[in-house]
């Protein structure tokens, strides 16, 4: 079968490729560059609790072994404390991962160098993208210029995305939300272990507000919002910034080490369209956003996490075209939400007057900001898809649970099919659809009893003739759940339905909902048998609404005129 073709080596191209191998299907990853990433400590990632999962469960060992977990979070405004949060082991508020890009590639790439089913190649510069009926043709340039075949094509190639302009894709929004000054040093600060944002800090060059962010080895990485059109931040001005923040918040400047700095500049941005044809957009090509929080490469990863599943679906055993389109309705508007609420709120957090004196407002802005740094709320939660094409009809036997319907599931404890007792996430990412049993007082007794009592042996007949694989598990309690509750979840851990005990017609319905329904049968193979390497150079056919080699100069005018900036890759 052909694999699916994925343009881009950054941390998203990489994670889908792993995801996708996770499901059974190959994949050929296209590398612009020599497959080695320059160190910038100034540029971080910040995970919070679900795609640091998600990131660990491909395989990724830095996060786990580089990244930071913080202590905690702290909230000032001028010379005053605001806000106070500690993260706990338990679970219920767990501490976003903090570690530099480059060491979270450096994890995937290792994941990826131990993975059969994922080829890298170098040098992998594509000018032509070419549709059929079976699947893509891909073309790279020199050196060593290739036709590629491919059953998909997925575009993870960043903020310039070349796929996205081969497809002719326009990519709207707006430039320059915010500016940043970054810089990151070893020193010592006053709380250890936590991050702090400090707003209206009383020292002459703190400007609006000032972020740390511990990473390991006694590193931080300081974050200071600039004015949109202020001047261009020197060295000199750099350092003068590092010296009176770190007097302002020890008394004295103490003892630092200047690793790295930089100044970014973030865009909102979102494209029309993320799906055409058999080619799809993922990551930075697809969206641009992050003001608060470093939030891009968290809905990077939402993307594949939700895209890998339904390409394995289409690549094993054929897609309706409604699971393959409800890649765009779900996370396009999942963005989109997350862009609106984004550019609501910073122009009155970023706002004076007389507004920022009301009562209640600083501490309203406060929780705002934080609950967008620590992945909650409007700017920050994980998307729940209410309204997906996927969902299934409302039936008389549903009943509600803690989590919404399209929701991310809670991580609760289960008992696997082998016995063992897992984390509900540790299932995921396997193609398979999750019915989960909540069946109080199970873990006292022994599998073998209670697997032939009560309703589990109907509930297994049920699962078994499901029209998807799919794999029953239990569990002691779910968040709102009563006794004998049954939960449908999909492959990437979101709530399909939730009934009332068992229910096999209501359970089927569900099922095949969740995968959109049968699959047409002209997407059932996705193209004739291949090996997976490159074909032979020789000129493919062309086939209609596809990109040609002499278009590879056609952009977006606003990509030519709003992405220049060199300094907006530092996020």
């Amino acid at each position: 079968m052909d694999p699916v073709i994925v343009v881009g080596a950054g941390p998203v191209g990489l994670a889908l490729s792993l995801a996708l191998a996770g499901h059974g299907v190959p994949s050929v990853v296209l590398d612009e560059g020599a497959g080695k990433d320059e160190p910038r400590t100034a540029r971080t990632a910040v995970l919070r609790a679900d795609t640091a999962d998600l990131a660990e469960r491909l395989g990724c060992a830095t996060v786990r072994d580089d990244g930071t977990r913080w202590a905690g979070w702290r909230s000032m405004r001028r010379n005053q404390d605001v806000r106070e949060i500690r993260f706990g082991d338990d679970g219920d508020l767990p501490s976003p991962v903090h570690l530099p890009q480059h060491d979270l590639t450096r994890g995937l790439r290792d994941a990826v160098a131990a993975q059969e089913l994922v080829r890298i190649v170098a040098h992998g510069r594509l000018d032509t993208i070419e549709q059929d009926d079976s699947g893509v043709t891909a073309h790279t340039r020199e050196p060593g210029a290739t036709w590629w075949r491919g059953s998909f094509l997925v575009g993870c190639d960043g903020a310039r995305s070349t796929v996205r302009k081969l497809l002719d894709i326009r990519f709207p929004g707006r430039t320059a939300v915010e500016r940043h000054a970054v810089a990151a040093l070893r020193t010592e600060l006053p709380w250890d272990g936590e991050a702090l944002l400090h707003r209206m800090p009383p020292w002459r060059t703190g400007g609006q507000e000032v972020t740390a962010r511990p990473l390991r080895d006694g590193v931080w990485r300081l974050d200071w919002l600039l004015p949109p059109r202020g001047e261009l931040v020197t060295p000199e001005a750099l350092v003068a910034r590092v010296r009176d923040t770190l007097a302002g918040w020890c008394g004295e400047t103490p003892p630092y080490e200047l690793i790295d700095t930089g100044v970014y500049t973030l865009h909102h941005r979102l494209a029309r369209k993320w799906r055409v044809g058999r080619a799809f957009l993922a990551g930075d090509a697809a969206h641009l956003l992050g003001a608060l929080g470093t939030q891009g490469l968290d809905e990077g990863l939402r993307d594949i996490d939700n895209l890998a599943w339904k390409l394995a679906q289409a690549w094993h055993l054929g897609a309706s075209q409604t699971l393959l389109d409800s890649y765009q309705a779900e996370r396009r508007t999942a963005v989109a939400a997350r862009l609106r609420a984004a550019d609501q709120a910073l122009p009155v957090l970023r706002g004076s007057g007389l507004r920022t004196y009301l009562p209640g407002t600083t501490r309203g802005h406060d929780s705002l900001l934080t609950d967008g740094h620590l992945g909650r709320g409007a700017l920050g939660a994980p998307p729940a898809y209410t309204y997906s094409p996927l969902a299934p009809p409302h039936a008389e036997a549903q009943t509600l649970v803690g989590t919404p319907l399209g929701g991310p599931v809670a991580d609760v404890r289960v008992t696997a099919p082998d016995g063992a007792t897992v984390r509900l996430r540790d299932r995921l990412g396997r193609g398979r659809q999750l019915v989960v049993l909540v069946a109080p007082g199970t873990g006292v007794w022994d599998r073998r009893h209670w697997m032939t009592a009560g309703v589990m042996p109907r509930l297994a007949a049920a699962v078994t003739a499901l029209p998807v694989r799919a794999e029953l598990l239990v569990t002691e309690g779910y968040p709102g759940a009563s006794a004998h509750t049954v939960l449908l979840v999909r492959p990437d851990g979101h709530l399909v339905a939730a009934f009332q005990g068992v229910r096999p017609a209501e359970l089927y319905a569900a099922a095949d909902a969740a995968r959109g329904g049968p699959p047409v049968s002209a997407q059932a193979g996705p193209g004739p048998q291949r090996s997976g390497e490159a074909e032979a150079p020789a000129k493919p056919g062309r086939s209609d609404g596809t990109e040609r080699a002499d278009r590879t100069d056609r952009t977006d005018r606003t990509d030519r005129t709003d992405l220049t900036d060199r300094t907006a890759d530092i996020n």
